[in-house]
Formats: structure tokens, C-alpha cells, sequence
């Protein structure tokens, strides 16, 4: 899945998405709903994405590598 294309996912409802391997840069995820730590520890990359602070944070502290720049 790649989210590049579609950013702005701000209210959505991600209750049951699959987002294994997800391409999920610059995405806008901030207030979407029913997304999970678990749902995003399993993304390919979550580079300049906009994230709710508690999602963020224990993002940061346990899968920093999903947050720093892709290599491609």
C-alpha cells in the first residue's frame, strides 16, 4: 500500500486496516480513528508523517527507524 498519493487521512477510520508495509510518508494522520501502535509498528515508513502524541512518542521510543528518512 502506498499512501503517498492520498496524504490527508485526518478523521479517517482505520479500524481493521491492513498496513503491513505500508508507504505511509507525509501522511496526515492526526485525529484519524481506531488507528493503532500496532496497526503503524508494521508500516515501511512513517517519514513526515503527522501522528497524534500518543502515537508518536512510544513510535519514537521503540520503531525510531520508521520515522527517519527512507534511503529511496
Amino acid at each position: 500500500m502506498d499512501i503517498s498519493e492520498r496524504k490527508d487521512l485526518q478523521e479517517a477510520d482505520l479500524q481493521g486496516a491492513d498496513l503491513i508495509e505500508a508507504n505511509l510518508k507525509g501522511a496526515h494522520l492526526e485525529g484519524a480513528k481506531n488507528l493503532s501502535f500496532n496497526q503503524l509498528s508494521k508500516v515501511k515508513t512513517l517519514y513526515a508523517t503527522i501522528l497524534d502524541e500518543e502515537l508518536l512518542i512510544p513510535l519514537k521510543e521503540k520503531y525510531a527507524p520508521l520515522l527517519e528518512k527512507p534511503d529511496k
